[in-house]
């Protein structure tokens, strides 16, 4: 025992030595081992040894296009990777429309999160809830699951991360138009087009009910869809279909009873598309019979009229309805509100990030999808440093050739600077230094260059509020947390005009693949890349292709395409499930 007294205290007296194991043969042949801990002085760098080699936390906040784009894409052996989402599925919004109608069952359009994250090499842990409060000065979310509250447990608690990346999406916009929430159905959800097919069967059912006047029959057979952008008028023309192609054979002694308005406070529907693609529309609405409201503006709902108020005369109208839709655009969600209040973005009506979709004003936070903007920096801001740098020789004119080494930068750093040379049929960015009168010039000073760039961020344009936006932005995110260590020693992203240097990744560039408008019938509309349109029964059989192929699974993709087979056969189901 002596022995072992004399060995602790030189262990002590030896800190690089307190790690020894020292095994002993012992007279009854036993082994007897000795270990002592690490001393006082080593814990502090023990722990920051620890702290260096953890995995960084990534919290992703939504499961929707963006979220699930980027998870896909992540290197998840590189990260602890956590997801929190009031939804346990993936669902392929574009044909939420269908399944208004049964064109498309609902479980065929969803994909479970577990499913998707289990194919990944790595752990994924998956919290069914809803984010109540993002802390950005303490780097934690407050979460509360809404999972059946009679189970025993907490339903509060708190994560925290190292990377937030916030993609809860957006909710509907109501505009504060009285009786719109009481009142309305909404299509942003599985659940919302669920109810709008129970209720459009309710229509029929109390239609034909004994007893009902004809005024009453047709009241109830009247359905309104408000918004006129492509949920609203694919929804319209499923609606038309549903109708004409199902439910008047069975429901044959009011199907003369029936009718479809389209309330839209612009001009025209479809004014985000080309305005071919928009006539279009509009003249095969009424040749089926659907009445397009253009310029009109909902004042109020209530449970049997809407009034709306016609632009071109100021006159009020009271229409009633059977059940009105709702679909005018989104609307900011409260945890993202708060959480603007607290970085400094109050005044916003939506959350700002910068190119690289990070966060303005919050460290470490990502922004994706419906909830965010990106916003664009103008190239005016550094004309002056993008002069200087350009300058080689400082002589205060800049040449041809000294504008052609930072072209390329310039054209990476600031996007709307080649929407502007494709709009105005420019071929070459160098022919934004010719004179007035078309010819070129040997070199131009700082005004002439700014004059000659003024109108370039006229071209700026917000990204608009689409699942190929959100999705393009996941992946994008994805492969700048997969190469962020490689991009800290090798910057990849343009030059830094203003500080010198480079940035460490390529800013997000939107590519537009083109959009499609199914319009019933069989036909569709679509606008695709290289200003290309078309329209027909050819186009309606594009959309299904592109469609099936967009699936996030093998098991959804033959879900939906079975179910388009079984319509074509049989007809949509009509039953209130």
């Amino acid at each position: 025992m002596r022995f072992f007294s004399y060995f602790n205290k030189f262990l002590r007296s030896h800190p690089s030595s307190a790690k020894l194991l020292v095994l002993s043969s012992i007279s009854g042949g036993g082994l007897v081992a000795y270990a002592d801990l690490p001393s006082d002085k080593e814990k502090p760098s023990l722990a920051l040894e620890q702290e260096e080699t953890r995995k960084k936390r990534v919290l992703v906040l939504g499961t929707g296009w963006a979220g699930i784009s980027f998870l896909k894409d992540l290197d998840i052996s590189s990260y602890d990777v956590q997801v929190v989402s009031p939804r346990n599925y993936f669902a392929f919004t574009p044909l939420l429309p269908s399944v208004t109608c049964g064109t498309v069952e609902a479980r065929s359009i969803v994909e479970p999160v577990r499913n998707i994250v289990k194919k990944r090499n790595g752990e994924v842990k998956f919290w069914e809830a809803e984010c109540l409060k993002v802390d950005a000065v303490n780097k934690k979310v407050i979460c509360r699951s809404y999972v059946n509250e009679n189970l025993p447990g907490k339903n509060e608690f708190s994560l925290e991360y190292d990377y937030l990346v916030v993609a809860v999406g957006a909710q509907v916009n109501t505009f504060n138009t009285p009786g719109v929430e009481e009142n309305c159905y909404f299509l942003k959800e599985v659940e919302d087009a669920q109810s709008i097919r129970r209720a459009v069967i309710d229509c029929f059912e109390k239609a034909v009910l004994p007893e009902l006047t004809e005024e009453e029959r047709r009241i109830n057979l009247h359905f309104v869809i408000v918004g006129g952008g492509p949920t609203g008028v694919e929804f319209a023309a499923e609606l038309h279909d549903f109708v004409h192609e199902d439910l008047v054979k069975i429901y044959p002694s009011v199907k003369d009873l029936v009718a479809i308005s389209l309330i839209q406070s612009g001009d025209h529907i479809l004014n985000t598309y080309d305005e071919r693609i928009s006539s279009f529309a509009e003249q095969k609405f009424q040749r089926d019979g659907i009445e397009v409201l253009t310029g009109h503006r909902v004042l109020s709902v209530s449970d049997r009229l809407i009034d709306v108020k016609a632009k071109s005369t100021g006159q009020n109208v009271s229409i009633p309805h059977g059940m009105v839709v709702w679909s005018t655009g989104v609307g900011t969600r409260p945890v993202v509100k708060d959480f603007m209040e607290q970085i400094g973005q109050g005044n916003r009506k939506v959350l700002a990030t910068d190119e690289w979709l990070r966060v303005k004003g919050c460290d470490d936070v990502y922004g994706l999808g419906d909830c965010t903007t990106v916003d664009q920096k103008k190239i005016m801001e550094d004309i002056s440093a993008i002069f200087e740098a350009a300058d080689k020789d400082k002589s205060g004119t800049l040449t041809i050739e000294e504008f052609k080494d930072v072209i390329e930068d310039v054209t990476i750093r600031y996007p709307q600077v080649e929407l502007y040379l494709q709009n105005n049929h420019l071929s070459d960015i160098t022919d934004l230094l010719k004179g007035a009168d078309g010819n070129e010039r040997d070199e131009v000073d700082i005004e002439e260059f700014k004059l000659a760039l003024a109108n370039v961020d006229k071209q700026t344009k917000s990204l608009p509020a689409t699942a190929q936006v959100a999705a393009q932005q996941g992946a994008y995110l994805a492969r700048c947390f997969n190469k962020r260590e490689k991009c800290k020693a090798e910057p990849e992203g343009p030059r830094k005009f203003r500080s010198g240097g480079r940035h460490e990744f390529r800013p997000f560039r939107y590519r537009h693949l083109g959009q499609f408008a199914p319009l019933g019938g069989e036909q569709a509309a679509a606008e695709l890349p290289g200003d290309w349109v078309s329209v027909g029964h050819s186009t309606q059989w594009l959309w299904y292709s592109i469609y099936a192929s967009k699936q996030v699974s093998w098991r959804t993709r033959y879900l939906v395409v079975g179910d388009w087979t079984r319509r074509f056969v049989f007809g949509r189901d009509s039953s209130r499930i």
